[in-house]
């Protein structure tokens, strides 16, 4: 490769990857007698492993911190006159108009698990909790806002959790960003387990996106590992544009145990992100941009039981096509109405609007115009092909893709 294919390439990464992230210093609280009427209010809890910055307005850097920190965190939303669904509002000054940008209105530091607890007790209505993992190139507080967002449009019945772990929000640290969610596994599994521990959480249901989607497999198999199993609430793991080499995905997934979660998989063609990320990755085709319609991934998630939808004809806002699951509002609805209470969704029980079709693979009667679907038939784990004997598969035969079999990458 020439030198000024690589400046290109350089170039094109760092302009297509630099709308991940890129907001800064609004995370000190305006006073709530500032709020104005029609505002909404989020509340969360946010779990970091990020390192305090001791800056107010930016609250934890992009730095590893060897404990993490739970602090309790409001988000006013514009009133629904102000703003389109999918949309998060930067504030374009200090400090925020809450009557047309996203602001803060309180944060409280929470020293100690039994105080995120008392949290919990507060929050959780109906024993829903929601886990919220952000992807590559992420602040704290674009993370922080765009849960919100997500919790906001979606009107998800769920006490919300984020898990925010150490981004340097820079385009060029794709590897350390990668290590840091290598870094951050034992602290989402530790708060996986505490909320299953808690004796007023009656599900989760956890929300990955992009890079994220890496470190909630990977903390749900350490799990699986350590405990011989997913904990048993955790019922429900959406899986947005997830930035996964497809063979490691498979190998994570066969090493979760026999009862797994359901699974929910958005993924679009056009991911623009997700491409760059396949070329930077040895061309190895990621979960997130595969075509579900085409062998072998059509059979392989049908006979695992994951729902893959695909979101290729949905348009949203977003030029990287990477974000649509929250930008889109028929798609974020769809989280809060139907996944996060683990419903099967297929044709007969979904619409996505006007014009919007999402193609689907896995359903008995073929591909349709339908949101979702999941085959109900459990993957034999003890059986294996003869071909996959002969290549030395492990016991998970439903999510093993043969390289022969592998569509070809998209001309670039």
């Amino acid at each position: 490769m020439g030198c000024a294919w690589r400046v290109a390439v350089v170039l094109l990464v760092s302009v297509a990857l630099a709308a991940c992230g890129g907001h800064k210093g609004f995370m000190a609280p305006i006073a709530e007698t500032t709020a104005v009427p029609g505002t909404s209010t989020v509340d969360m809890l946010v779990a970091t492993t990020r390192l305090p910055s001791g800056d107010p307005n930016t609250l934890f850097s992009g730095e590893r911190s060897a404990q993490p920190f739970l602090t309790a965190i409001a988000v006013s939303i514009p009133p629904a006159s102000k703003r389109k669904v999918g949309q998060v509002q930067w504030p374009k000054k200090i400090p925020p108009n809450p009557e047309t940008d996203f602001a803060v209105l309180k944060v409280a530091p929470l020293p100690s698990v039994e105080s995120g607890q008392g949290w919990l007790r507060t929050h959780n209505k109906n024993g829903h909790v929601m886990v919220f993992v952000h992807g590559f190139n992420n602040r704290y507080e674009d993370a922080v806002f765009r849960f919100a967002q997500i919790v906001h449009d979606s009107n998800a019945n769920v006490a919300p959790v984020l898990f925010t772990w150490p981004s340097r929000a820079r385009v060029l640290d794709y590897n350390y960003d990668k290590e840091s969610t290598n870094y951050s596994r034992t602290g989402l599994e530790r708060l996986l387990q505490a909320l299953q521990a808690d004796k007023d959480v009656k599900d989760i249901t956890i929300l990955a996106h992009s890079m994220g989607t890496w470190l909630a497999m990977e903390s749900l198999r350490q799990m699986s590992i350590r405990d011989g199993k997913v904990a048993p609430k955790i019922e429900n793991v959406i899986l947005a544009s997830p930035d996964i080499d497809i063979d490691v995905f498979a190998r994570q997934w066969s090493e979760l145990g026999g009862k797994k979660p359901k699974f929910t998989i958005f993924v679009s063609q056009d991911d623009r992100a997700l491409a760059l990320s396949r070329f930077i990755s040895g061309d190895i085709q990621r979960l997130g941009q595969i075509n579900p319609a085409d062998e072998p991934y059509r059979a392989r998630f049908e006979n695992a039981g994951i729902t893959v939808v695909d979101l290729t004809k949905v348009r949203s806002g977003d030029r990287l096509a990477h974000g649509k699951f929250a930008e889109s509002p028929e798609i974020v609805q769809l989280i809060g109405d139907r996944l996060v209470n683990g419903q099967t969704l297929t044709d007969s029980n979904i619409s996505l609007g006007e014009g919007i079709t999402a193609v689907v693979a896995g359903t008995t009667g073929g591909i349709g115009r339908v949101a979702a679907t999941t085959v109900a038939t459990p993957i034999d784990l003890l059986t294996l092909t003869p071909q996959q004997q002969r290549i030395g598969v492990g016991p998970d035969p439903g999510l093993v893709f043969d390289k022969a079999e592998q569509p070809a990458a998209p001309p670039r």
